[in-house]
């Protein structure tokens, strides 16, 4: 819809010259065609059809003192009509179009005889003031913002468009040259998925920002909290593997994988550290804070985790059944998330509390 193609990839040649732009069209077409996961390259045909141009002789206009305006005015209303009224009969309506009778209309011969009014009042044929001839032209037109443009398009298999779209900026800024006034932009899904992938980098920020937020208000502690962020790069590391080993692909669906992910990562390391903090408080050693702390949360952060991935496995398994191209990128993300995040907490995070304790760096109490 935004870009006038269905394919993934659309690389949209502006150009003034159709025929130029058509040639350099095919021109990219082969110097991205052997690019690897690129498939379906495709080029808009230009259709030739025959048409009847009229061309306006400037010289025998002025010299009638008939306008360019007056002129295409009388070709627009004398070959192509104009409504003037409705006309009802019964229950039915009919459009009242004014043009000229098909004699001067269905060939050369009568639109060269056809009379144009001049200044005075006189008439002259029409081929007097133009030329009228018969040649082969373009069946359509394609512009976006006032320019005429032809689009390339392809599709990707097997590779991410990202890094598809940026070896085909290379190929081609590096073998086209371009004449001026023509130039490219890169359309289709790459174009909606990089403004999301934008957009998303920024939800992403935010969402960590928040979160430390809300964890610094909950436990009044800077370090604290920050301990509690270190499950967010604990759950990357599952998350990335995840992508990895599977489609290799970072998409959209993963990103907000990755996101739904911060969520429940932060929750395994609130659990943990809550209890430490707790413990600490009624004055327990730390060694029997760590121990007790981490056996009292060990069986909820385990129940939860488990009984999310539960949820998750048969999204993984049957991610290639129709309607699950976006649940499945995001279940095998937050899955190996989960993995990491849960197995790591429990070993990363008490030691990071004992190591800040021991140093002094961490008041809890």
């Amino acid at each position: 819809m935004l870009s006038g193609t269905r394919a993934n990839i659309a690389i949209k040649l502006f150009g003034n010259d159709l025929n130029k732009i058509f040639a350099l069209g095919n021109e990219i077409k082969a110097n991205i065609i052997d690019i690897e996961g690129l498939v379906d390259v495709n080029v808009d045909q230009q259709i030739e059809i025959p048409q009847i141009q009229i061309r306006a002789n400037r010289e025998m206009l002025a010299f009638h003192s008939i306008s360019l305006s007056q002129f295409n005015e009388f070709i627009d209303i004398a070959f192509g009509g104009e409504k003037l009224a409705d006309i009802y009969e019964g229950q039915r309506s009919f459009d009242l179009i004014l043009k000229f009778n098909p004699a001067y209309t269905l060939s050369i011969e009568g639109i060269k005889d056809a009379l144009i009014d001049t200044e005075n009042g006189n008439k002259v044929p029409l081929s007097q003031v133009a030329e009228i001839v018969s040649v082969s032209g373009p069946s359509s037109i394609s512009r976006e913002n006032v320019q005429r443009k032809i689009v390339i398009s392809a599709n990707v298999s097997g590779r991410d468009l990202r890094s598809v779209v940026e070896d085909i900026q290379d190929k081609i800024k590096t073998n086209i040259t371009f004449p001026e006034g023509y130039r490219v932009e890169y359309g289709g899904q790459f174009e909606s998925e990089a403004k999301a992938s934008q957009t998303l980098l920024l939800t992403s920020i935010i969402s960590i920002f928040v979160i430390f937020l809300l964890l610094y208000q909950e436990f009044k502690n800077f370090k604290l909290a920050t301990i509690i962020l270190l499950n967010l790069p604990l759950a990357l590391i599952g998350g990335v593997f995840a992508i990895f080993i599977t489609s290799n692909v970072l998409s959209i669906p993963a990103i907000i994988g990755f996101i739904t992910l911060f969520g429940i990562a932060t929750r395994n390391g609130i659990l943990l550290v809550s209890r430490y903090q707790q413990l600490q408080e009624q004055g327990q050693p730390l060694y029997e804070t760590i121990i007790y702390g981490s056996k009292d949360r060990l069986i909820p952060i385990l129940m939860t985790a488990i009984t999310s991935a539960l949820a998750l496995i048969p999204l993984v398994i049957k991610g290639d059944l129709p309607g699950n191209e976006i649940q499945s990128p995001m279940a095998k993300v937050i899955l190996g998330g989960l993995l990491t995040s849960t197995l790591l907490n429990i070993y990363v995070v008490p030691i990071i509390f004992t190591i800040l304790k021991n140093r002094g760096i961490l008041k809890t109490e």
